[in-house]
């Protein structure tokens, strides 16, 4: 083994397995850093595009109050795990004197005659409600995490085959001197050549 220090306070036992545990910790502790910033940007880019959706989309939406024209229905999602909604047969007026009719969700319980407020396109068709800051702010936070967790998995992957490699050179160096200090230290010799 090498016991020679280098320098001021150098440490004489710290081997190269040690230096390359050490410089793969700080890298992984620099990805952690790395994936925090990414999931920022991530979530902010998502934050600045998404809103900057929702308002195209809102200025293409209106809320118009419509009347249930039939009575009260259940309709089902396309994928199994959609929640079943309550949905009725409306007629609104949008734009002013164009009457359009179609099946819309309504709150549970809604009867035949009863007021509802319906979300409708410029033509006056029925469509969805523009999306809120809520939405727009649980996507960019999705987005975010999502990034997070990629770089933070890739980064680690990468650190624990390193330190693997690390850990088994280190175990196959230990061997070795072993093999050169264990019959000295225990006193048992190994035969030789011309042992009898």
């Amino acid at each position: 083994m090498d016991d020679r220090t280098t320098g001021a306070g150098g440490k004489p036992l710290l081997r190269s397995a040690d230096r390359a545990r050490t410089w793969l910790r700080r890298a992984f502790a620099a990805a952690c850093l790395i994936a925090a910033a990414c999931g920022a940007a991530a979530g902010y880019a998502s934050w600045t595009d998404g809103t900057r959706a929702a308002e195209a989309v809102a200025r293409e939406r209106h809320a118009v109050t419509a009347t249930t024209v039939g009575t009260t229905g259940y309709r089902s999602g396309d994928w199994p795990s959609d929640r079943t909604s309550t949905a009725a047969s409306a007629t609104w007026q949008y734009p002013p004197g164009r009457v359009h009719t179609d099946t819309v969700p309504v709150p549970p319980g809604t009867r035949k005659g009863d007021a509802v407020r319906v979300w409708v396109d410029d033509r006056g068709r029925a469509a969805s409600a523009p999306p809120g800051a809520a939405e727009v702010g649980l996507e960019a936070f999705l987005l975010g995490a999502a990034a997070v967790t990629g770089v933070l998995l890739v980064s680690g992957a990468l650190v624990r085959v390193g330190l693997r490699a690390v850990d088994a050179r280190s175990a196959r160096a230990w061997d070795a001197e072993w093999e050169d200090v264990e019959p000295r230290w225990s006193g048992r010799l190994r035969p030789g050549p011309g042992d009898g």
